[in-house]
């Protein structure tokens, strides 16, 4: 069993060839996707100027107001329902979701959060409606699996204590499903052909390797470098981080091109 995680870029520029891809593969896979692009391009369609924010460990992320969390919830879906759309019209049995139906994934809104403001300061900040999960019901994924071919999963989760529905960052949702349902592998394709130091990818790595690399990389590659160590140490068989805007993506980074953590 696979879990393959899309970043939205991947989704913008090469929605075709990564359907194409799910298409070509016959086994069962669990398919989180992103799109922040789409989720900013809406966002400014409907009067709301999206707002990033930059932690001290350098990582820049969305800030997730009220008003932005609507138009996150509509687009995700939209993005959602595509891919159903796509897959289902070339004779998939999938199923579109989001983390917060079910509920899959139970989070925890984060009530305050660190910055670096414009004038490089250290600042806490109400958190918005971003949250870190705290649970994934891996029995209804595998309830799913019994029934479907495909499960696409928008990076939604709900909070349970504050009734609220949050944004999670996509690549946490991925690496908290594959944990919970012990994937044989987890693929990340993203806009980048896999892990770089000094110009050359590194095709192989260990996790504990994956942990001190983290140290010498940039804040988004860092952050996955991370989950991906404690994957595997969560019984996630390997972790690829590979190119997505290529054809048939999912194959070609199970056949090795990307960078491979195990």
């Amino acid at each position: 069993m696979i879990v393959v995680k899309t970043g939205g870029r991947v989704i913008k520029d090469s929605f075709d060839s990564l359907i194409r891809s799910v298409l070509k593969y016959d086994n069962k896979i669990v398919l989180i996707h992103g799109g922040g692009d789409i989720v900013t391009e809406y966002s400014k369609k409907m009067g709301i100027e999206p707002v990033f924010v930059t932690s001290p460990e350098g990582i820049r992320s969305r800030y997730t107001s009220k008003e932005e969390l609507e138009v996150y919830i509509m687009a995700m879906n939209l993005i959602n329902k595509n891919i159903v759309k796509s897959l289902a019209s070339n004779g998939k049995k999938c199923i579109g979701l989001t983390g917060a139906d079910g509920p899959i994934a139970i989070a925890e809104r984060k009530k305050r959060i660190m910055i670096i403001d414009e004038r490089g300061k250290k600042r806490i900040i109400d958190g918005g409606y971003t949250g870190k999960i705290t649970q994934v019901n891996s029995n209804y994924i595998f309830s799913l699996l019994n029934i479907f071919d495909d499960i696409i999963i928008a990076p939604l989760a709900i909070d349970i204590d504050e009734n609220t529905l949050l944004n999670v960052d996509g690549d946490q949702m991925a690496f908290s499903i594959a944990k919970a349902i012990k994937a044989d592998t987890l693929i990340l394709l993203t806009d980048v052909n896999g892990v770089m130091m000094e110009g050359k990818i590194i095709n192989n790595i260990s996790a504990e390797d994956a942990r001190d690399l983290s140290r010498k990389v940039g804040a988004g590659m860092n952050r996955k470098l991370l989950m991906a160590s404690e994957a595997i140490s969560s019984g996630v068989k390997k972790v690829i981080i590979a190119q997505g805007k290529i054809e048939d993506s999912i194959n070609n980074a199970l056949n090795g091109n990307g960078t491979v953590i195990s």
